[in-house]
């Protein structure tokens, strides 16, 4: 495993970027605090995303609305705009690729350059370069904070120390000077429950976790990621390998009069059929579905296996008798809050082989086909002209939410 001898990453993070956008989007939200929400509907939901001025005033992302107004009177709340983000996000990477090649989009906000000769010897006009571009071409409301350090994960470490619109770099010789200083939590791969239980470890703060051995980090965490983890804080170039999907999924807050089971039913089957696309879209059967509601008393779910299955017919099929399970076990006023559905059991469809056990074959192959064919026309004419079941989705953008995670295709939002 290499020690790099020099700074060899830039780890690139946009700044409050949902909420810089639109500001970006829409003068009358510059300079304000603003706050990004999933629907004006309803309050019993979080802010997502908010602006640099609402932070200053105390507002944090994932904070319960009425919190954050409770916090700030003034909070502008403004619904999410999915394909306004898309398309912001793909602008901003063709500019920084006039300046850098990116190596790799970590997220819709976060990305990762590998450095040049001339970049390492003057990362400062790197920064201010891509600084200036996205400035003068897309807009001054969109900024960034940059990092540079031996590899990724210090560089992105590195990059949150001066938020909003700033640049740190850590050269290997510094270290690990700067990092000692940051918090535990602020180390990537640390959450609450690893805080815990390193506290309980008597590992309290980042200088006694970078004093640990390679091996004990490893045994901590209980797989090759504590020791992965290890090597990174220590400068090592290392990359942590390629993580397999394992589902297709959408979840969506719903508006007052979508709160009862039949209508959470319907949004639901759209969830499920913008699921079931992305699954084909990306050449993968399922075995298996999944389905969780928010309700008042805590979380209703239930799991069902299928055959090895990628069509409409089939899912939809699944999601009924899952939803005939929950009204024979909730009342019949419950208030569904939320609702979830995920395809899971995934594999590549190269991999595909029919149940011997079932005689169905003709059936799937009919409906894959008919799925298929909708599918066609529905990509050519760029919105849901087809569809099993009516498409009626309540508001927009259905299947096609923001996600720090995942970023939307134009096909989500057909």
């Amino acid at each position: 495993m290499r020690l790099p001898e020099t700074i060899e990453r830039l780890y690139l993070d946009f700044d409050g970027f949902f909420a810089s956008v639109e500001q970006q989007a829409d003068p009358k939200l510059r300079g304000r605090p603003v706050g990004v929400v999933p629907s004006l509907e309803t309050t019993r939901t979080c802010v997502i995303a908010c602006s640099r001025e609402a932070k200053a005033l105390g507002v944090s992302n994932v904070m319960a609305v009425d919190e954050a107004i409770n916090i700030c009177p003034d909070l502008v709340l403004v619904p999410q705009k999915p394909d306004l983000y898309r398309r912001a996000h793909n602008t901003l990477l063709a500019e920084i690729e006039t300046v850098i090649p990116i190596d790799t989009v970590k997220s819709i906000d976060e990305l990762t350059c590998k450095l040049d000769d001339r970049a390492i010897a003057n990362p400062e006009a790197l920064a201010a370069a891509i600084k200036a571009n996205l400035a003068e071409s897309v807009g001054r409301f969109i900024t960034c904070s940059v990092g540079f350090a031996a590899n990724r994960q210090l560089a992105k470490i590195a990059g949150k120390q001066n938020k909003p619109d700033g640049v740190t770099i850590w050269h290997p010789h510094m270290m690990p000077g700067p990092l000692l200083d940051v918090p535990l939590g602020s180390i990537p791969g640390i959450g609450q429950r690893m805080k815990r239980k390193l506290a309980g470890l008597g590992i309290a703060d980042t200088p006694r976790l970078y004093a640990m051995q390679a091996k004990h980090m490893r045994k901590v965490w209980g797989n090759v990621t504590g020791e992965r983890l290890w090597y990174a804080l220590h400068g090592y170039d290392i990359q942590a390998p390629e993580t397999e999907r394992g589902m297709f999924g959408h979840g969506r807050v719903l508006p007052p009069d979508h709160r009862t089971l039949d209508a959470a039913y319907e949004v639901a089957r759209l969830l499920l059929t913008k699921a079931a696309r992305r699954l084909r879209r990306n050449r993968y059967y399922c075995a298996g579905i999944w389905v969780w509601l928010s309700i008042k008393d805590g979380v209703w779910q239930r799991q069902r296996s299928l055959p090895v299955v990628r069509d409409d017919k089939a899912v939809l099929d699944a999601l009924r008798e899952v939803w005939d399970a929950a009204r024979a076990s909730l009342p019949r006023r419950t208030k569904v809050y939320q609702v979830g559905v995920t395809l899971t059991n995934i594999s590549p469809a190269s991999e595909r082989q029919m149940d011997m056990l079932l005689d169905d074959e003709g059936e799937r192959r009919k409906w894959e086909a008919i799925t298929s064919a909708m599918d066609t026309i529905n990509y050519r004419y760029h919105r849901t002209a087809v569809s099993l079941g009516p498409w009626n989705p309540p508001g927009d953008h259905v299947g096609g939410k923001i996600s720090f995670t995942r970023i939307p295709t134009w096909e989500d939002f057909l």
